[in-house]
């Protein structure tokens, strides 16, 4: 873990370096904050970052998928449904601002798949009709909208692991879809967006082990 996470800040301390606005120095310097930050104060420090950013901007989608997944961590740093289902509102608030700007958007209709996915596991039993198909519904469209967006593919085949899990089916389909998101990770070159997301191959191929490697 301490590996992986030297490897994502080392990759955006590269893009730090390489920008030189405004913009690109405020997201250069919270993004890595954003998936280093543990603990729900120093995560809604760097949210209000990506939030004034955002509206200093005005056409950039890209703070607005930083503050959403800022809290839809945050979700995960409480036990209550209450206290989840708070930040992943919040998060879903941040998704449609962002999509106000930037429709059609792969990388925030994954996030909105994302954030809906999470919010079934808050309660399977009374949530899952619901809530899987919003998730499925978001991932598939994220896919269709860009066919080599990987992280589509790889919270695809967590929702599809997660659904065989609680039907009783089996991993193919899943497998399926994270060994063809690996591809995509590996087949993607550098993106003329630096700000653009680019997490998740490590996710990736620990859910591979996970799912699709055991004996």
């Amino acid at each position: 873990m301490k590996k992986n996470l030297f490897i994502l800040l080392t990759a955006f301390c590269v893009t730090f370096v390489q920008a030189n606005g405004q913009f690109e120095k405020a997201m250069g310097k919270n993004i890595p904050a954003m998936f280093s930050s543990n603990d729900p104060e120093s995560l809604q420090a760097v949210i209000n970052q990506f939030s004034r950013i955002g509206e200093a901007e005005g056409d950039r989608w890209e703070p607005y998928y930083y503050a959403a997944f800022g809290y839809l961590r945050m979700s995960g740093m409480y036990e209550s449904a209450d206290d989840k289902d708070k930040y992943l509102d919040l998060a879903m608030k941040e998704v449609e601002k962002g999509e106000a700007i930037s429709e059609l958007n792969s990388e925030l209709e994954s996030m909105r798949g994302y954030v809906n996915m999470i919010k079934l596991t808050v309660d399977p039993a009374s949530r899952g009709m619901m809530y899987s198909g919003l998730a499925f519904t978001s991932f598939q469209k994220a896919i269709k909208l860009s066919p080599e967006n990987p992280r589509a593919h790889f919270l695809l085949g967590r929702m599809q692991h997660g659904t065989a899990q609680f039907m009783g089916g089996g991993s193919e389909e899943a497998c399926g879809s994270l060994f063809k998101a690996l591809v995509l990770f590996d087949k993607k070159g550098q993106s003329d967006n630096p700000f653009a997301p680019s997490w998740g191959k490590d996710s990736t191929q620990e859910a591979i082990k996970e799912i699709c490697e055991k004996g």
